[in-house]
């Protein structure tokens, strides 16, 4: 009897089990359709862009940081001219430069390479800089003195940290496409820098011979557009050829 009995639980937790599993008959449930992948991209088939930033005119002179008011920053600077206008002969310098139309519903990677801003001798160094989306940004204070890091983004998260000690460092990311994103500390009212923030990896800053590079785009018809904090935006429209290096300049007026 108990025998019998133990076959009638097997059986109806037989059953049940089934039933659970999609069991008995029924239809499977249909799978899930993938999503339709971005067209992909052939390295092998990439071009470049590269050119120069130049301004009309006579470029300002850099206006001098007074940073008496924390000595420790009078100790620690090694340059006390403002970022704004850098250059020479002509050129121009700390501008981001970078591809705002054409790449359409490509996608890619976010880097695994942490991008620093460093604060030392009191200041953002670099002034200007380009990440991706995603991408870690790590903020450090080189200085022995307080710094507070403060960001003002339109499309992203503000924040506003304070690095009181000298090696203080956090990451953050940024969600958001945005060009730009300024930076400031409000403990020392001179400093301040500026992130472009893209969803993919085609951007140069001019360094002081206002020349830039951009490589392994793919092959397809551009807008190129150049950022400086004090003069504004200019567009170019460009044309990438497979293997070919298509040449493009800017050039800012400076009353």
């Amino acid at each position: 009897m108990q025998q019998r009995k133990l076959w009638s639980i097997l059986s109806i937790l037989a059953v049940a089990a089934a039933a659970a599993c999609g069991g008995g008959g029924g239809e499977e449930a249909p799978a899930a359709v993938a999503e339709p992948a971005a067209p992909a991209f052939d390295p092998s088939t990439a071009g470049n862009v590269s050119g120069m930033v130049m301004v009309d005119g006579e470029l300002p002179a850099a206006e001098e940081l007074m940073m008496n008011s924390d000595p420790n920053c009078v100790m620690a600077a090694t340059n006390t001219m403002s970022s704004t206008y850098v250059g020479s002969d002509g050129h121009l310098g700390n501008v981001f430069v970078y591809v705002r139309e054409g790449l359409g519903d490509m996608t890619f990677p976010t880097p695994s390479e942490v991008v620093t801003l460093n604060q030392e001798g009191c200041r953002y160094i670099p002034h200007v800089l380009g990440i991706q989306v995603g991408q870690t940004l790590n903020i450090v204070n080189s200085d022995a003195t307080l710094h507070n890091i403060h960001a003002i983004p339109a499309a992203n998260q503000e924040f506003n940290m304070g690095q009181p000690i000298q090696g203080m460092q956090f990451d953050r990311t940024f969600d958001n496409v945005e060009v730009m994103v300024p930076f400031r500390c409000d403990v020392h009212g001179w400093m301040n820098a500026y992130v472009g923030v893209l969803d993919h990896p085609y951007f140069a800053v001019t360094g002081e011979d206002g020349m830039f590079d951009i490589s392994s785009l793919p092959p397809g018809d551009y807008v190129i557009e150049a950022w400086h904090e004090a003069l504004g935006t200019q567009t170019q429209n460009v044309t990438v050829t497979t293997g070919g290096t298509a040449e493009v300049s800017f050039t800012f007026s400076v009353s």
